[in-house]
């Protein structure tokens, strides 16, 4: 049977998407561990090779099993549509060790010999130490992987939210539930994820947050139980470009039509995305990013539009031909 997620009459009007940097942390460890992701990603792998060493990652990868359960109380669903990582992990530091104790046997069993290595029985016969430990590794991983390559994976994300936002608009919730990813499928007010292993989730009235993931890539993820809140992580779109240098594909004919500067702004918004990302990803301050963006928003190139506390740019149709040479 595959994975389920049932509806219920007040369920499609708690459907939210949200966003998770603890999400992306457990997700790039696991990736340091599957040789399988390592093609999405290997400019970042290269960036954080001497770092990363630094870090002893077995407990975390101990209840990563390669099928089967990963601990709800360390990749919980994210607490609300912007939380910051100190808010998630924050979280973690207060899960109740006999529960937390449950959901870490449970992840073991999913693995051979895991159960019973010295590093297993040890988390089993002190589940609140255990707690305190895996949230400073987790927390110790966002500093040194992901945090300092959050602006660009968060503008990645964000730019998803407004593509699946659009979509939503466009074509209601069949259309965005089945534009989401190939394996799910929307029928008679069930969402189902053709994947192995077996999960019926009946909502319940708690609706269901939707959550893109870079270092998820390719996979969809389901599998809270109550208490949880139910959540599908699904991959993000424009994986592909997430590590390319902007500025490395600007036509030399656009730069000398619009400035180096402004033509590199117009041809990094591959998808949608804030100054600040765009000052890191093309070395400007973003002051002059800023002034790249009016400019261009100006002349009729760019739309922005407010997502939460940040604005978002986007290229219109002429922005999309010049940049391109393809009219959309």
């Amino acid at each position: 049977m595959p994975f389920r997620l049932c509806f219920g009459d007040g369920d499609l009007l708690r459907c939210r998407f949200a966003l998770s940097p603890r999400w992306e942390t457990q997700e790039a460890v696991r990736t340091l561990q599957r040789p399988g992701r390592h093609g999405y990603h290997l400019p970042w792998l290269r960036a954080i090779r001497a770092s990363a060493a630094s870090l002893d990652l077995r407990p975390l990868w101990l209840l990563m099993p390669l099928r089967g359960h990963t601990p709800d109380f360390l990749g919980p669903p994210p607490i609300g549509p912007a939380a910051s990582f100190d808010e998630e992990i924050a979280a973690i530091r207060a899960a109740d060790p006999d529960a937390a104790r449950e959901d870490i046997a449970r992840s073991l069993v999913c693995t051979p010999g895991a159960y019973e290595s010295p590093l297993g029985r040890a988390m089993l016969a002190d589940p609140a130490r255990a707690v305190r430990d895996l949230a400073d590794l987790t927390e110790a991983a966002w500093r040194t992987l992901v945090e300092p390559h959050w602006p660009r994976l968060r503008a990645l994300l964000e730019a998803d939210l407004v593509f699946h936002s659009r979509r939503l608009a466009e074509g209601g919730l069949e259309a965005l539930f089945n534009g989401l990813h190939p394996s799910l499928t929307w029928h008679d007010g069930t969402l189902t994820i053709d994947r192995p292993g077996t999960h019926v989730r009946e909502l319940g009235g708690q609706g269901l947050v939707l959550m893109p993931s870079a270092f998820g890539w390719p996979e969809v993820v389901s599998g809270f139980d109550p208490p949880w809140q139910p959540t599908l992580v699904y991959p993000a779109r424009g994986i592909g470009a997430l590590w390319t240098e902007a500025g490395t594909r600007t036509p030399e004919a656009l730069a000398r039509l619009l400035g180096r500067g402004r033509a590199d702004v117009l041809c990094a918004l591959e998808a949608p995305g804030a100054t600040t990302a765009l000052a890191q990803r093309l070395g400007m301050a973003p002051s002059t990013v800023s002034a790249h963006l009016s400019a261009l928003r100006d002349a009729g190139l760019l739309l922005s539009r407010r997502h939460g506390h940040r604005v978002l740019y986007e290229r219109t149709p002429l922005g999309i031909a010049l940049a391109t040479g393809v009219t959309p």
